[in-house]
């Protein structure tokens, strides 16, 4: 999987480099907070290895944008050397952080947590598709929302989304469904034009 190192200690990030390839991973550098900002713009990644002090976008601010982000849920790891104490893991936490590394790395323990991140990133991929599920009744076309009342599709969406709705009968329902039931009522149906 493609992890994003943030970290401006040149030789720290080179023995991260070299522990995600060693596992398997193919690791994306940035030398600030603020360079991780930028490849999270244009790359495709779920996992973000961040130092915790960084100039010009330190790892809790860069974390913080990444929680604002819209689309998929991206795993965050902090490394640190800064003493754990509650008031740092709080402010950390708080700002979004999914777990941490201490400094110097201990290639099992972050072959550990990217272990972790990949189930959890897996999970909130299935949540997602599952999210994307519109109940619907085969009969009649209501929807169910999450509070499982059932109304008309067309309220559901614009409900949602704003959007109005004009009807009309397609060419195979006038074909399959209006015209045998005015056959039944003895109506024929004149030719439709497009003109």
């Amino acid at each position: 999987m493609k992890v994003l190192i943030a970290e401006d200690d040149m030789i720290a990030s080179r023995v991260l480099e070299a522990a995600l390839i060693k596992l398997g991973h193919e690791p994306l550098i940035a030398f600030d907070g603020q360079a991780a900002w930028e490849i999270l713009q244009t790359e495709s990644v779920r996992t973000v290895v961040s130092d915790w002090q960084m100039p010009r976008l330190d790892g809790l601010d860069l974390c913080r944008r990444i929680r604002k982000k819209e689309g998929d849920y991206v795993y965050f790891i902090l490394l640190t050397q800064m003493a754990a104490s509650d008031k740092n893991l709080h402010e950390a936490t708080d700002a979004g952080v999914d777990d941490f590394l201490a400094k110097p790395i201990d290639a099992n323990a972050l072959w550990m947590r990217l272990r972790v991140a990949e189930r959890i990133l897996g999970f909130t991929t299935e949540v997602r598709q599952l999210e994307s599920f519109l109940p619907i009744c085969g009969y009649c076309k209501k929807v169910r929302d999450d509070h499982n009342y059932w109304q008309q599709i067309e309220e559901y969406i614009n409900t949602r989304t704003g959007t109005n709705f004009s009807h009309g009968v397609c060419p195979d329902c006038i074909e399959k469904v209006l015209k045998p039931q005015l056959a039944k009522l003895g109506i024929t149906m004149p030719p439709i034009t497009t003109e």
